[in-house]
């Protein structure tokens, strides 16, 4: 079954989206040039405001979990695994990681892609303070997990 949350977010004139490993969504309303993961700003949500059931799924070893990042119709996705050492409980960061690394703000592992991934076009357009970001995080378990 698959488990979906979806809210809002904006853009920033510092977005540079260059990170080779994670990205990240935050509540935070500033960002500075060193926040090189960061695609968006002032989110609706953070990890502890995502919904029970959702975080439920995702604390699976063989949950796939998604994020999507839709702006004026042009969407980027990244893939990744859920962990039962999942937290998701911090209260303004939603971070994804290609690593295996797991503290509070991580939202998957193991993903395929990261910041650095984004089309130009998109990053471009996350540059504008008033860019409305649409994210949607989706999550089901399968039951044969490829393993890396």
């Amino acid at each position: 079954m698959l488990i979906k949350d979806v809210f809002k977010a904006w853009g920033h004139t510092n977005i540079r989206s260059r990170h080779k490993t994670t990205l990240m969504v935050t509540k935070d309303t500033e960002l500075t040039h060193h926040g090189d993961c960061v695609v968006s700003v002032q989110a609706e949500k953070g990890l502890k405001d995502l919904d029970s059931q959702l975080k439920e799924t995702i604390r699976n070893s063989n949950a796939m979990v998604r994020l999507v990042i839709e702006v004026e119709g042009n969407t980027f996705e990244i893939s990744g695994r859920g962990d039962q050492r999942l937290s998701l409980s911090h209260p303004t960061d939603i971070v994804v990681r290609k690593s295996s690394y797991i503290c509070n703000r991580t939202l998957m592992i193991h993903a395929d892609r990261a910041a650095c991934d984004l089309d130009k076009a998109i990053v471009k357009l996350l540059q504008n303070r008033e860019q409305v970001v649409n994210i949607t995080i989706s999550v089901e378990v399968v039951t044969q997990m490829v393993r890396k």
